[in-house]
């Protein structure tokens, strides 16, 4: 998958505004899904990814701003471009801390537009990279038993396997065959290895 596999969503109540940057954006060999209000968009939109979505920041019924609210309450992942002609500052600002990307003001041009999709596909490449490495992880921590899990805690904290056996009360040959299991099933290099992925699934360190 690669940023030219993107979609560009638009959604915008301006027929001629929708139909403008339809053309622009399969010139320049982008797919674009238009929808002439936000209610359509959630109605109709089967999101893929990579995408983006070029959204209105002023449309009769849902607005654009309650758009982003709905989709980031319901943790929907796509990059937001507002493009709007009726923007203040307050209101952009309200935008990009609920995490827009970019908030453009109408009539955009080409440079402008493509620059904004550009870092918002970038940013939506980062996070389904991520968020596969995450799930990578978690599912060979799912195959730990509760005994690897704790070791994995304390090696992770740098503890040696003598010290580990004190604390979970088993003898260093014990907690050996269980750290090189548990290391097997994570398929870690290494300690330093081993505390990347910690931390990316969010594994806390023994004490």
């Amino acid at each position: 998958m690669t940023s030219s596999d993107a979609t560009v969503y638009v959604v915008d109540d301006d027929d001629s505004v929708r139909r403008g940057l339809a053309r622009l954006i399969r010139a320049n060999d982008r797919k674009v899904e238009t929808y002439g209000s936000a209610e359509e968009f959630l109605r109709a939109a089967t999101l893929s990814h990579p995408a983006c979505l070029i959204l209105d920041l002023c449309m009769p019924g849902l607005n654009g701003s309650r758009l982003q609210e709905l989709l980031v309450k319901n943790n929907v992942q796509i990059p937001i471009i507002f493009l709007t002609a009726n923007g203040d500052v307050p209101a952009a600002v309200g935008a990009m801390r609920a995490g827009a990307v970019d908030f453009l003001m109408k009539p955009v041009t080409e440079e402008e537009l493509f620059a904004a999709i550009d870092r918002a596909i970038v940013l939506e490449m980062e996070y389904i990279t991520r968020t596969r490495e995450r799930d990578e992880v978690q599912a060979r921590v799912d195959l730990l038993t509760e005994r690897e899990r704790e070791v994995m805690g304390y090696v992770i904290a740098g503890f040696l396997n003598k010290q580990i056996g004190e604390r979970l009360g088993a003898t260093e040959k014990t907690v050996k065959v269980h750290r090189g299991r548990m290391i097997k099933k994570m398929q870690a290099d290494s300690v330093a290895d081993l505390v990347r992925m910690a931390d990316k699934v969010g594994i806390l360190s023994g004490e």
